[in-house]
């Protein structure tokens, strides 16, 4: 574990015997009531005995409330007593290292010394008693403003331990609690009216109050920190099921580059094609995962399958129209890719209802899934590393035609016509599609896992 700079614990100590200095000499004109102050005492320990801690360094203690009104009633020397006596009672329950407890001493020092001593200057020269609005209106602020330097003082020292940002803090501790720390601070306006009227009673249900809004606080940073753990675990776990994709990939790209080029082509033009539709750029960002992955179900394929080395048997052809399913099957299980499993299993369908796995017809086959048909059609036809005679891009796109409406939709047919009119004969051929380029896994994993994807055309 990383230790704050000796510059910071030299500057904590130097606070420290400040306000000791302070709190000595102001202590005369603080109001010492024996049994408030034994009261507040017992309900501050009490409450920093059932505190939580957060990522196991900053605690977060109902012990403050009992400050608040030990500030406003007592004064600032008998709030800074209460707060370091507290300090030192509480290192019995938790054993801190010297470096915290030094910060935490000097945090229950300083800030209720602080601002107990400018509460009770402020309310001897405006006149403030617990009669007028304005009395109240302050206790309010004595809390806003106590929160503030704790806080500040307990996250610069957690800063300079684990070398985080202030900032960080701010959003991750802070933020968080807000509501709560709002709700308690119109707590301690209640309590101090109820004081003041009912004297030590009002203490007494305070006690309950206090304790109830600790559990409860602490049941909000304890689902928070669930919450935040399951999300990274969330996240580790797909990441370690995408790797495994992607290197399966990549043993297919190293058994057959045709495969891996035909993937990137693929993705290209079904992500034209969807872009020349309207579809969203999540929508786009999806078919292009889809196309990228809809044949890693061939990983299961033999290589006198995968490689064309020997006329297919009846037996071959059913282990290829499995390759669908099987795909689907293998990228379903990454958390968040049952979308790009559906388009997987369906990019073999045929609009007339003849594909295969499920025989799907007409718009019961996804859009994208039909997209991805007619740019996996379209490449095969041209591609000039397959096991065929490549067909040019204008005899291609006269077959995609004749099967419109039958296997191929026909309003996609037209749109990939008009993507590649605007593009090279080299793009037009996908000979310069890269599949490590197009694959990209971590970025467009990490972009399409966590936002949500808008499949309609706008």
């Amino acid at each position: 574990m990383s230790r704050p700079r000796p510059l910071f614990v030299v500057a904590e100590l130097g606070l420290l015997c400040a306000a000791v200095a302070i709190g000595v000499f102001s202590a005369h004109t603080a109001h010492w009531n024996f049994g408030l102050l034994v009261s507040l005492f017992a309900l501050s320990v009490a409450s920093d005995f059932l505190a939580v801690t957060v990522r196991g360094r900053i605690r977060i203690s109902g012990s403050f409330l009992a400050l608040v009104l030990a500030m406003v009633f007592l004064g600032g020397a008998p709030a800074a007593a209460i707060g370091v006596a507290t300090i030192l009672v509480g290192r019995l329950r938790w054993h801190e290292p010297t470096q915290a407890f030094l910060n935490n001493l000097v945090t229950y020092a300083s800030f209720p010394l602080a601002v107990g001593i400018a509460f009770h200057a402020l309310s001897d020269s405006a006149n403030l008693d617990p009669a007028s609005g304005g009395f109240y209106a302050a206790v309010f602020g004595v809390f806003v403003v106590s929160l503030m330097l704790n806080f500040a003082l307990i996250a610069a020292y957690n800063c300079a331990l684990d070398g985080t940002s202030f900032r960080s803090k701010v959003r991750s501790v802070l933020v968080p609690v807000l509501p709560t720390e709002v709700a308690a601070a119109g707590l301690a306006v209640g309590v101090a009216y109820l004081y003041d009227r009912l004297g030590i009673k009002a203490i007494v249900l305070f006690a309950f109050v206090l304790f109830y809004v600790q559990y409860l606080l602490g049941k909000l940073l304890v689902s928070e920190e669930r919450a935040a753990e399951l999300e990274r675990r969330t996240n580790q776990l797909a990441s370690f099921q995408l790797g495994l994709i992607s290197a399966m990939l990549h043993t297919l790209d190293l058994r057959d580059r045709m495969t891996a080029r035909h993937s990137a082509a693929v993705s290209r033009y079904s992500r034209e094609i969807a872009a020349a539709a309207g579809y969203s750029e999540q929508a786009q960002e999806l078919v292009h995962t889809a196309a990228l992955l809809h044949d890693i179900g061939k990983f299961a394929f033999p290589d006198r399958i995968l490689k064309g080395e020997s006329p297919l048997t009846e037996e071959d052809w059913d282990t290829i129209r499995a390759h669908p399913a099987e795909g689907a099957r293998i990228v379903s299980k990454v958390e968040g890719y049952g979308p790009v499993g559906e388009l997987i299993l369906c990019h073999h369908e045929r609009v007339d209802g003849l594909g295969y796995p499920r025989g799907l017809r007409g718009d019961e086959i996804p859009a994208l899934a039909r997209i991805m048909a007619v740019a996996d059609t379209y490449d095969v036809m041209t591609a000039r590393d397959s096991y065929r005679t490549p067909r040019s891009s204008f005899e291609a796109v006269r077959e995609l035609r004749r099967v419109a409406g039958t296997q191929l939709d026909p309003h996609f047919v037209e749109l990939l016509v008009q993507v590649l009119a605007g593009m090279d004969v080299k793009y037009r051929h996908g000979e310069d599609a890269d599949f490590d380029a197009e694959l990209a896994l971590e970025r467009r994993v990490h972009e399409y896992v966590t936002r949500s994807t808008e499949t309609s055309p706008r």
